[in-house]
Parts: C-alpha cells; sequence; structure tokens
C-alpha cells in the first residue's frame, strides 16, 4: 500500500513538471499583408519578456481560415524555438468586428432612451393620480364659489390634457425605439451567422536558459482574401501617349479586420505547387481508353480566362515615357522577381473583413501608342478608336478589364488583353462618332445572270468613310466575300478598290489615311456562280 502511494506520487509530480512550463497568451497586431489573387499572407511581430525554462506563447484571435502548412516563426533574442503548431479554438470566437460594435452601441443608446422615457411615463401617471386625487376632494367641497369651482375645474383640465398628451407622445416614442431595436437585432443576428467563427491559435514553444527578451515574426497565409486589377485607360487626343492607371482591387472576409496595415499587392500565384511536374509512361493497349488523370476540382477554363485576377505592372522610369499629371498616389515601390512582381503600399490602410472591395491606386504611365480607327461596316456603323502599343512587354502589363475615357468623357468598358504574340499591343477605346462609316448596296450593279446551266448572282456595295474630326486619321476598314466548300459553286471579287483579299478565308481589308474632313468612297463587288437549280445564301 505504501509502494503505491509513492508511486502515484512520482507520477503526479511529473505531471506536475510536464504541465507546470509556462503558457502565456500574447497579442501582437497585423503588421503587413501581402495579398495575392487567392489568398494573403498575414505578417505579426511581439516583444514578449521570457523566463528561464520552456515557455508556450500563444498568440490568439487570429482568423480560422490559415493554411497550417504556411505558418513560419522567426526570433530575435537568447532563446530558442521548439516547435510551432497551429489550431482553432472553437470554444473562443473572434471577437465582434467594428460594424457589430456601433450596431450594439446603437441598441445601447435606443435601450436608455427607452428606460427614459418609460421612467417619464411613470411620472406622468403619479401627476394624473394626483390631480384624480385632488379633483376628487374639489367636488366633495361645498365652501368654494361657482366661479372659483369653475377655475379649479379648468386647471385640472388642461393639466390632464397636458399629462394625457405627453404619455401618448413618449408611447408612440418607446414603440418606435423598440422597432429600431429589433431591427438592429435582427441585423446582428443576421451577420453574427457569418461572424462567429472560432479563433485561430498559433502556439510557439520556446525554451531559454536565463530570463531574456524576446521577438517574435509570425507569419502565414490565409484563404479568403484576394484582389484583382482594374484599369483607367485614358486618351485625351489622338496626338498624344495613352494614360494608364493602374488599380487593385482588394477584398476579405477572413473574420480578422486588417487595420492600419502596410500592404503589398503580388501577381504571384502562392497555392500553386512549386514541384515541376513529372512525366510517366504512357501504356497503351487493344481496347484500352488512354488514361485520364484527374487534377482535383477548379474553375473551368472558360471562368478562369473571364475572372482570372492578374496584375498590370509598368515601369514609371522608361526612356519613351512621360509623367502624366494627376492626383498624388500613395508612394509604392515597385519589386520585380524572376517570375513575379509585386508594389509595396507604404501609406497604411483598413481593409475590413465584410468582403467589400476597397480599390487602391497603384501606378499611372504614359506610354507612347499609335492611334488607329477600325471599322467592320458590315455588322456596325462604328468607328472603333485603337491604341497601338509597341514593345508592350517592357511595360510587364497583365490582362484585366479596363474603364475607358476618351476626350474626357467616358466611353465604356472593356478589356486588356495581353495575350498576344505580336509585339504590338491593340487596346480597344471605343467608338468615335467624329468618323462616319456607312455600307449601302448598289442596286443599279446588283443582279442575277443565267449562262446555260449555270446562274451568276452578282453584289455590289458602297462603303463611305468620312473623317469629320480637325486631325488627318489612320483607319482599317473589313468586309469579306463568301467563301466557296464546293466545287460547283465559284466566287469571284471583280473590284475592291484597292482592298486586299485573303482568298482562304475571304477577308477583305482596307488601309486608308483620311484628311480631316474627308469622305472616301470604296466599291466592293463579287459574283457568286453556282448551278441554277441549285439555290443558295449569298448574302
Amino acid at each position: 500500500m505504501r509502494r503505491s502511494l509513492i508511486t502515484s506520487l512520482i507520477v503526479f509530480l511529473g505531471a506536475i513538471s510536464l504541465f507546470g512550463q509556462e503558457e502565456k497568451e500574447i497579442k501582437a497586431a497585423i503588421k503587413h499583408v501581402t495579398v495575392f489573387p487567392d489568398r494573403a499572407q498575414i505578417m505579426h511581430d511581439a516583444a514578449v519578456s521570457l523566463g528561464p525554462g520552456k515557455t508556450i506563447l500563444r498568440l490568439t484571435g487570429l482568423s480560422p481560415y490559415i493554411d497550417d502548412q504556411s505558418v513560419q516563426v522567426k526570433g530575435e533574442g537568447e532563446y530558442m524555438i521548439l516547435s510551432v503548431t497551429q489550431q482553432n479554438n472553437y470554444l473562443q470566437n473572434l471577437e465582434d468586428s467594428p460594424e457589430i460594435k456601433s450596431i450594439r452601441s446603437q441598441i445601447e443608446t435606443l435601450q436608455m432612451k427607452t428606460e427614459d422615457e418609460k421612467a417619464a411615463i411613470e411620472v406622468l401617471k403619479q401627476k394624473e393620480a394626483f390631480l384624480e386625487a385632488n379633483r376628487a376632494i374639489l367636488v366633495k367641497e361645498t365652501t368654494f364659489s361657482l366661479e372659483q369651482l369653475k377655475n379649479v375645474m379648468e386647471l385640472y383640465t388642461s393639466n390632464m390634457e397636458q399629462v394625457t398628451t405627453n404619455s401618448l407622445k413618449k408611447t408612440r416614442l418607446i414603440k418606435d425605439y423598440e422597432k429600431q431595436i429589433a431591427a438592429l437585432q435582427q441585423q446582428i443576428s443576421a451577420k453574427l451567422g457569418k461572424q462567429e467563427l472560432p479563433s485561430g491559435e498559433i502556439m510557439v514553444t520556446v525554451s531559454s536558459e536565463k530570463t531574456a527578451s524576446a521577438k517574435l515574426f509570425i507569419s502565414y497565409v490565409v484563404l479568403n482574401a484576394g484582389w484583382y486589377p482594374s484599369y483607367d485607360i485614358r486618351v485625351d487626343d489622338i496626338k498624344k501617349p495613352v494614360a494608364i492607371v493602374y488599380k487593385a482591387n482588394i477584398f476579405q472576409t477572413t473574420g480578422v479586420e486588417w487595420k492600419d496595415v502596410r500592404l503589398s499587392v503580388s501577381n504571384a500565384s502562392a497555392g500553386i505547387n512549386g514541384d515541376i511536374p513529372k512525366l510517366y509512361p504512357w501504356f497503351i493497349d487493344f481496347n484500352n481508353p488512354a488514361p485520364i488523370f484527374f487534377r482535383g476540382a477548379r474553375m473551368s477554363d472558360s471562368v478562369q480566362e473571364k475572372e482570372a485576377p492578374m496584375m498590370m505592372t509598368v515601369n514609371a522610369s522608361e526612356k519613351n515615357e512621360e509623367a502624366v499629371p494627376a492626383a498624388a498616389l500613395p508612394p509604392v515601390a515597385k519589386q520585380v522577381g524572376e517570375t513575379t512582381v509585386s508594389f509595396d503600399i507604404s501609406l497604411p490602410y483598413s481593409i475590413s473583413s465584410n468582403g467589400k472591395v476597397q480599390m487602391v491606386e497603384i501606378q499611372q504611365i504614359s506610354a507612347p501608342a499609335q492611334y488607329k480607327y477600325v471599322a467592320a461596316p458590315k455588322l456596325s456603323t462604328h468607328a472603333y478608336l485603337t491604341a497601338n502599343i509597341p514593345d508592350w512587354a517592357r511595360l510587364s502589363l497583365q490582362s484585366g478589364e479596363a474603364t475607358l475615357y476618351f476626350e474626357n468623357s467616358f466611353v465604356g468598358k472593356s478589356s486588356l488583353d495581353v495575350n498576344q504574340l505580336s509585339d504590338t499591343l491593340a487596346v480597344s477605346l471605343g467608338t468615335d462618332n467624329s468618323i462616319l462609316v456607312k455600307r449601302e448596296k448598289r442596286k443599279d450593279f446588283t443582279l442575277r445572270k443565267v449562262l446555260g446551266s449555270n446562274k451568276s448572282d452578282i453584289f455590289s456595295y458602297l462603303i463611305t468613310v468620312r473623317n469629320n474630326k480637325a486631325v488627318p486619321v489612320k483607319m482599317d476598314i473589313n468586309d469579306q466575300i463568301p467563301v466557296s466548300s464546293n466545287s460547283s459553286i465559284t466566287v469571284e471579287a471583280t473590284e475592291l478598290t484597292g482592298g486586299r483579299l485573303n482568298v482562304e478565308t475571304g477577308l477583305i481589308s482596307w488601309v486608308l489615311d483620311i484628311k480631316s474632313q474627308e469622305t472616301k468612297p470604296l466599291i466592293l463587288t463579287y459574283s457568286v456562280k453556282y448551278p441554277k437549280d441549285k439555290t443558295i445564301k449569298t448574302e
């Protein structure tokens, strides 16, 4: 029995020594956030005083969407980092967001107003009871003259009317306050349904031989955050360079507000595996289909091409670029790596965890461009202005949505598509009403002929282009003739007014230099020959 007690005591003391190591909860504000297209890297730093022995440092109040494989901890001081673990504490929820706190504050204010009005109603009730009691006494009193009784009753009536009116007003106010409180509480319930999240935690076990001052640098990657680019493309005069403003649209629903943090945006794909893909032998045999390898769930290619956030990067110090007069932007440092580009914004920003997009202007450039109008009068009577930027690869541009401004007017939305193999990047700048384009059939030259066993349909069109601008313009006109896919059908272009025909595609192009206030006519005539017992669609 004694030996058993000694053994239990030894085990108990051992447990005390095991769990008796000091544990400290630390709070470390977010210092820097690097936002990638589909996630973000969060960085904290904290100063801690350590005693001798082992200490578990718990950083709490973090996002529950941490990628546990991304957690990194570095330190400064005379101590050793033994281990790092990450977990979600489901017994401790994240603190209310500033929006929730504001709603709670409004509810408290309304509740206090309600209490004040209820207290005032109680006072009015006491006053009413007092008046009623005294009225009963006055009615029984027989020493008052009729005139005196009349004055007393008038005084009673006016006081009772005032008490009743004030009581009714305050009752209505209370109902209004209660409605507002109910609406705010419903708003909180709706938001808390999304916001009652577990608290993310990172535990760092350290060891020190003596009392020491330690500094920790903690970083990790969170999901539910990202950014995408957008652009303002402005042309004030087709004789001047095109001005491009690059903007980063940042959003996050990590559950934690980024308050007054230094921001960076990067086009790096943090979620892509860094291992080089390998090809393995592909064996085939009779009646065995080729193997299909599934790469995991992801968005369809069509969605990715449309929505995948990309980053536009520019170099404001290029030789041929000019500064664009504009409002001052926050100081930004551009970092160009081997495969990535990032922008470091020096001014602090606050990004709420409500998913709302916050736009940050990153950079402005002025790129030399050659302007040209393009029209397809068969499909549209509009002339589209394009800016052709030579040697565009040096600007490190990426694809994204663009808002277009021409001659100080908003003209619409477009996209900056850099998936081009040519050395010149063509950017659409919308339509220009100063260029008129018209395509009409020449009825006198459009006819049908029958020659033996064949018939020939002849079509002729007049394309008219007029430049109402005060400056000359360059313009490409595109049209087409049908292409035969049957040896019994012959298509021939008989008149093109200098246009170039691609016989394989049937496309015709004219390259024009049009002076100010000049009108240029173009004639397109073609014939289609086919057996007279057949019917085809020739226009």
